[in-house]
């Protein structure tokens, strides 16, 4: 797949231009990095504690850019995002459905690049024979509910209070979006 440069929509934005594209093994420090800095949030993710490129290349190297790619924006040169889809259920009836998870450097969030991101995956996603997106996010992690909802996701499905992070349960809340078939 070839680079796609997205112009930002808001003035505001840090990142001038955004260039999407797949990402390398070289970009795995940055991509851990912002995963990383998520850890002690408690709003993204459901690891503990921060994880190493090393622990990290197995899970990175399972992407195929013709199934199930693994994309990052960047803005001069510098990985500032990436999305990664997964497959949803390893059974032959969920092919066509894919997870996606969408992560911004904390310099760049609430600046356009994980809804460029998203709308990336959603433009792109019937070419690769998903017909339907799944984000799992967590209940209390309301910028992110709202970024899917306003993508035309829909709250598919709650599991009440399976996360526990730092002692407090969690609601993880299941947001799906069908895409036609390619």
């Amino acid at each position: 797949m070839n680079a796609v440069t997205l112009k930002n929509r808001r003035p505001e934005t840090a990142a001038g231009e955004l260039r999407i594209r797949n990402a390398l093994e070289s970009d795995l420090p940055k991509i851990i990095d912002i995963y990383n800095a998520t850890v002690p949030t408690r709003m993204v993710t459901a690891e503990l504690e921060a994880t190493t490129v090393e622990a990290r290349l197995p899970w990175f190297r399972e992407h195929s850019p013709g199934q199930y790619p693994f994309w990052v924006a960047e803005s001069d040169g510098q990985v500032i995002g990436w999305l990664d889809f997964k497959r949803f259920i390893p059974r032959c009836a969920y092919r066509g459905t894919a997870e996606i998870s969408v992560y911004v450097d904390e310099k760049f969030r609430r600046q356009g690049v994980a809804c460029c991101l998203l709308e990336h995956a959603i433009a792109h996603a019937p070419s690769l024979g998903i017909t339907a997106l799944v984000g799992l996010i967590f209940g209390h992690n309301e910028p992110s509910l709202r970024l899917f909802e306003h993508l035309d996701f829909q709250h598919w499905g709650l599991l009440p209070r399976i996360a526990r992070l730092d002692e407090i349960e969690r609601d993880l809340v299941i947001m799906g979006r069908h895409l036609p078939a390619h």
